[in-house]
């Protein structure tokens, strides 16, 4: 479906025109503090909780401490999309506590913020723009691309969407290792909020460590990073990744369309 015929609603009354979506988002748009602030009690206490629990589990059974983290890691992924929400400048109308508790959550998920926020906005201003792919998303090619590539950037091509890599290894990278090192293009703020992630994750990571003990919390730390990781990613291939998404060349390409049409929800 291209930019104009859904534009104009000439889409057989399937889908709302651009103006008919706004109004029905229009409600949604103003930040509620107390909303927000209750999320962030029935995200944070429990994920502290079960922290708590993996300390106590970690003298009695391994049996117990797993599933715990597991579940750990799912609740992660609800304090990243606070994070994200944040980094949209919507979680709350106060850009400073907006700040405040992006730095907070980005510290739990291992992602700085002002650096995150900026590479973030790319992908925005980009996503479904066949000209400028590669910010913030999963690598797609189109059939022509696919079909004129090398024996090996097709294999490269299935293999990073193979489940094994685009589950377990990507993440693992991604927040561990990529998030630990600036982009060329980022400005000094987002530069410098890298660097001091790095150092409040040394003295949390440190922290932990002292307190479960070095080996027992990198082993609990993975297993969290590594559920929180996949169903992230999983989350975020679905929204992007599906039958008819908004695709067009960057001529064609209109920003509000590929928000409504390239994404899934």
């Amino acid at each position: 479906m291209n930019a104009e015929s859904t534009d104009s609603g000439t889409t057989g009354g399937v889908y709302p025109t651009v103006a008919e979506w706004k109004a029905i988002v229009a409600e949604f748009q103003e930040p509620s503090a107390a909303r927000a602030i209750w999320q962030l009690v029935n995200t944070l206490c429990p994920y502290a909780f079960l922290w708590y629990l993996i300390h106590r589990f970690l003298d009695v059974s391994w049996w117990a401490v797993v599933p715990t983290a597991a579940l750990a890691g799912v609740l992660l992924v609800r304090i990243f999309i606070i994070f994200h929400d944040c980094g949209h400048g919507s979680f709350f109308k106060a850009r400073w506590a907006n700040d405040l508790v992006g730095f907070l959550t980005g510290l739990l998920t291992f992602t700085p913020y002002y650096h995150w926020r900026w590479e973030h906005a790319l992908h925005h201003a980009t996503t479904g723009d066949l000209d400028r792919r590669g910010v913030g998303d999963v690598w797609t090619m189109t059939v022509q691309e696919y079909l004129e590539s090398s024996r090996w950037r097709r294999f490269a091509y299935k293999l990073a969407r193979n489940p094994v890599v685009l589950f377990v290894i990507a993440p693992f990278f991604l927040f561990v290792v990529a998030q630990r090192f600036p982009k060329g293009r980022a400005d000094a703020r987002e530069r410098h909020s890298v660097w001091y992630m790095n150092l409040a994750i040394l003295g949390f990571v440190l922290a932990l460590g002292w307190i479960f003990g070095p080996v027992r919390y990198l082993v609990v730390q993975s297993i969290v990073i590594g559920v929180a990781g996949a169903v992230g990613v999983w989350m975020f291939y679905v929204q992007h990744q599906f039958e008819d998404a908004y695709w067009e060349r960057h001529e064609d390409w209109d920003f509000t369309v590929a928000a409504l049409q390239g994404s899934s929800f």
